[in-house]
């Protein structure tokens, strides 16, 4: 009896060693890390070179992607490889990662009688529809006496942009 009590305790010590091993290695188990195709989502403020807001997702859903598919700027995919959830990232992306530079053929002169009067003010946005039927903001750049200089660049464009990211989910690719 007293030998069948210490094989008892041996075992119940060895239950509890090898439970506490397999617990010690799911706790181990490295977090999901983005890459290539994973599905990401994450909260952000963006602001320009001096420090103003032009985006936030405080207060609204974060922003969603597939990593690796082009569906957000090069330059932000690209420092967003890695990253775990939880994880917080300052990232500043030059124009030539964002938006492109400022492109002076983007510039355009269109008669004044084709623009809305209430839009006939420097910086007024106008949306245009593209060779695809999607939607360009479009923006009075300069008033002429018979045109209107419109700038049919990315708003962004030639902008030195800082985010703020905080990685909030991460899904495996399929």
């Amino acid at each position: 009896m007293k030998l069948f009590r210490g094989f008892i305790a041996v075992c119940a010590v060895a239950m509890l060693f090898f439970n506490c091993g397999a617990f010690a290695q799911t706790a181990a188990k490295p977090a999901l890390a983005i890459q290539a195709g994973s599905m990401v989502a994450f909260d952000y403020t963006l602001t320009d070179e001096t420090g103003n807001v032009i985006d936030t997702s405080k207060g609204k859903e974060p922003m969603h992607y597939v990593h690796g598919k082009g569906q957000i700027i090069p330059g932000l995919e690209k420092e967003l490889a890695g990253m775990t959830v939880g994880s917080e990232k300052k990232v500043t992306v030059k124009p030539e990662d964002a938006y492109g530079p400022v492109n002076p053929q983007a510039f355009q002169e269109v008669p004044k009688d084709k623009i809305p009067p209430e839009a006939l003010k420097v910086g007024a946005v106008l949306t245009a529809t593209g060779p695809q039927g999607q939607h360009v903001p479009v923006r009075v750049h300069e008033i002429k006496e018979n045109t209107v200089v419109m700038d049919f660049n990315h708003p962004l464009a030639g902008k030195t942009l800082q985010f703020d990211i905080k990685i909030t989910e991460i899904k495996p690719g399929e």
